[in-house]
């Protein structure tokens, strides 16, 4: 018996290595003694007067000396002020200029940044603060409102003297006095130096712990392709938030590496934005679906000269792209490549991508998520069984890298859900591998909703509605909508003899919570459909919404928005 057990065990293991997919690109070197700061700043004195960053609306400038001596001054400034290594530093902060030396410094001296996004809610805000045992806040002028009662030092970006807090310039300047260094010299590459909060393959906010060996690798793996001819030729569009980790190591960070230039916009407007993407000469913009949708639909866009753009490709990452939609941009924008990524926070971001058309013979098939990146390790699982799954048949995306995170922030209990004893990511979203080795996304078991790009999580809204006296029970569930991809729909019952309307629930929700994550579509109903073990049954509930939603809108304009 024990010789069959261990044949057994034996062919499971072959059986399962079969089914572990790898690069088609050679392994990539990671340098081992370098701290994310260092890294990307490498050889920035040979681009000192280079411009770094450019505000498209203010038209601020900050050279690459700028942001290496920034970077140095702030770390400093932190340090003066008694920051110890792997305490944490929120940033509450739209997209800024400033906003890399904000969190590079942070990082320099051997603190955690923390991106925190400037719509929250003000207890949003306060949960984060709290969870993430946070010792510092960073944030500007507008935003101080939302912190200034936390219980904790604020320091204000920008030149606005508010009383309380401490003042950038003064605090950088007192720092030049100070014979403090601004690097912690006990900081190596396996200690923190990121907590962004993800939603995570489940549910609630959770504090993504991410070393400097992370956030290097990752660089190392989607910067592969990059000639030594591209370094300092691209312009990038800084769009998505820099409070996201997209925004910081994808556009940041990677965009320092190869000392580019990044276009900062704190908001979308169509105007501006394409404005700045002729005027900055824009050749890569990272951006989501919804705004794809107005390039494509909005006659604003017929306003400027297309011939003068010298946009070489988009990226597009945060949900999939409706081929329809990818054909129109495709037509309309001849020339210009249209990259669908992969990525996740708990794995330092970008995990599967397109790559430049140039590196390999032949290009990604549309609609895939590109390939598997170097020094990566992919399978795809039965969810059921977790038995490692052969080419093109769709299973959970499970990754094994030096990119995934170290765990989830004082939560034992959900890395040891995320992450097996081998080491490999469960993702949470369905998709499979073809012959060619294209990876396409199916479907995802992870109930987040994506409205805009933006994670937002229904069990955070349901904990919200069921404080509401008057609600016993309730769903939410994505419900499709051409403009923001998906929006939260809530399936609510009432205690008998509630007297609020729809509308009433819906501005209970938007008094709590940031704009993205308000609730834009209530029905009441009887019951709320579970199985026999207790879950919601969100596919019959989703089905059942839209099927009313359409009946009421059969003879109204907004069909359109409903497919």
């Amino acid at each position: 018996i024990h010789i069959l057990i261990m044949g057994t065990y034996a062919q499971n293991l072959k059986q399962d290595e079969e089914h572990v997919f790898k690069s088609r690109f050679p392994a990539v070197t990671v340098p081992d003694d370098m701290t994310l700061p260092q890294f990307v700043l490498q050889n920035a004195e040979l681009y000192a007067d280079k411009v770094a960053f450019v505000e498209a609306v203010t038209g601020k400038q900050i050279t690459y000396s700028d942001v290496v001596r920034g970077t140095m001054r702030f770390g400093k400034a932190l340090r003066s002020l008694g920051l110890s290594k792997g305490q944490v530093v929120i940033v509450v902060l739209p997209n800024v200029a400033e906003y890399a030396i904000v969190a590079l410094g942070i990082m320099t001296a051997g603190g955690v940044f923390s991106g925190a996004n400037p719509s929250s809610h003000v207890s949003e805000i306060k949960k984060q603060v709290e969870a993430a045992k946070a010792k510092l806040i960073v944030t500007n002028g507008p935003n101080y409102e939302k912190v200034k009662g936390l219980g904790i030092p604020v320091i204000i970006q920008g030149e606005e003297v508010i009383e309380g807090a401490m003042n950038w310039n003064k605090l950088l300047e007192a720092a030049d006095r100070a014979g403090t260094s601004p690097h912690n010299k006990d900081v190596h590459q396996n200690d923190l130096c990121a907590l962004p909060f993800s939603s995570g393959t489940t549910g609630l906010s959770k504090g993504v712990m991410l070393t400097h060996r992370n956030l290097v690798a990752n660089l190392c793996s989607t910067l592969f392709s990059v000639r030594p001819e591209m370094v300092g030729q691209v312009t990038t569009l800084g769009l998505i938030p820099f409070f996201h980790i997209y925004g910081i190591t994808g556009i940041c960070c990677a965009t320092l590496r190869n000392k580019g230039k990044v276009v900062v916009m704190e908001r979308f407007e169509l105007r501006t934005f394409m404005n700045a993407l002729i005027t900055q000469e824009v050749t890569f913009a990272p951006i989501v679906p919804p705004i794809i949708l107005q390039l494509v639909k909005n006659p604003i866009v017929e306003e400027f000269d297309l011939s003068m753009l010298k946009l070489r490709a988009i990226m597009s990452a945060a949900a999939p792209l409706a081929p329809e939609l990818l054909n129109a941009f495709e037509n309309k924008f001849p020339g210009v490549q249209v990259q669908e990524a992969y990525g996740l926070t708990e794995h330092s971001c970008i995990t599967l991508t397109l790559v430049d058309p140039e590196t390999v013979s032949s290009p990604s098939k549309k609609n895939s998520v590109g390939y598997i990146l170097p020094n990566l390790e992919v399978k795809f699982i039965n969810p059921e069984t977790g038995q490692s799954l052969p080419m093109n048949t769709p299973g959970e995306i499970c990754v094994r890298s030096q990119c995934v995170m170290q765990g989830y922030y004082n939560n034992e209990e959900e890395t040891a859900r995320t992450i097996d004893d081998k080491g490999w990511l469960h993702t949470g979203d369905i998709g499979f591998i073809d012959d060619e080795g294209d990876v396409f996304i199916v479907d995802r078991i992870k109930e987040l909703i994506k409205y805009k790009g933006f994670q937002v999580a229904p069990a955070e809204l349901e904990a919200i509605l069921l404080t509401h006296p008057s609600i016993e029970d309730v769903a939410v569930v994505p419900l499709p909508n051409e403009e923001a991809g998906e929006i939260p729909g809530a399936s609510v019952v009432m205690a008998p003899g509630a007297k609020e309307s729809e509308e009433d629930v819906m501005n209970y929700v938007a008094s709590n919570v940031a704009h993205y994550k308000k609730v834009r579509v209530v029905q009441f109903v009887d019951t709320i459909p579970k199985s026999p073990s207790g879950k919601i049954m969100r596919r019959l509930i989703k089905d059942k919404m839209i099927e009313e939603m359409r009946a009421k809108l059969s003879n109204s304009k907004l069909n359109p928005m409903l497919k």
